[in-house]
């Protein structure tokens, strides 16, 4: 597959930077999601620029907060932002056979899978997100530093576990971002 569009690690980040300014005061979006976008997308492909691991959280809207249109990210979202082997397999896919080069796991505060971890022994399948959590916090109870570490958890996973993900052989990035739910700013490479 061409990946003729693909952009460097450094040029779609700077890319989620500009949209994320705009986010922030925006009132209405400015993205493509018109007919004759959908339609472009469904005859010559997607060209996602990033690959976002987000939260499932409602609050947390990644081509919104970025100010991204139809097919500009490709958006995998799972409860805390956690990291297995569908995710790296998604992932993956993005890198090889999209040419994305950055990968951005986007955590954000007051994440209720977090809390789970931190406040509460959760049973059923939502402990094997809490579980993945735990690992990454161990003892933090502090709400934005046990994100912080969750997000840098799943951003390591992400580089010890794929094979492309060589900067120098293939100019993929990985980094970690924290949205503030508040205002809706993201701090990036935390």
């Amino acid at each position: 597959m061409s990946h003729t569009k693909a952009i460097s690690a450094a040029e779609a980040l700077e890319r989620l930077k500009s949209g994320n300014e705009k986010y922030i005061g925006a009132l209405t979006s400015s993205a493509d999601i018109s007919p004759a976008k959908r339609l472009d997308t469904l005859e010559n492909g997607q060209q996602p620029y990033a690959v976002i691991v987000a939260c499932s959280d409602s609050r947390v809207l990644p081509e919104s907060i970025f100010s991204a249109g139809i097919g500009e990210l490709f958006v995998i979202r799972v409860a805390g932002n956690v990291i297995d082997d569908h995710q790296l397999g998604s992932i993956e896919y993005a890198a090889e056979h999209l040419g994305v080069r950055l990968i951005v796991v986007l955590g954000h505060d007051h994440c209720g899978a977090v809390d789970a971890a931190i406040n509460h022994d959760p049973e059923g399948y939502i402990k094997f997100i809490t579980d993945e959590i735990k690992a990454a916090i161990g003892s933090e109870t502090d709400d934005h530093r046990a994100c912080c570490l969750n997000v840098k958890r799943s951003v390591s996973i992400i580089e010890s576990s794929l094979e492309i993900q060589s900067e120098e052989k293939h100019g993929l990035k990985v980094i970690g971002a924290l949205y503030r739910l508040a205002d809706g700013v993201v701090e990036f490479e935390i």
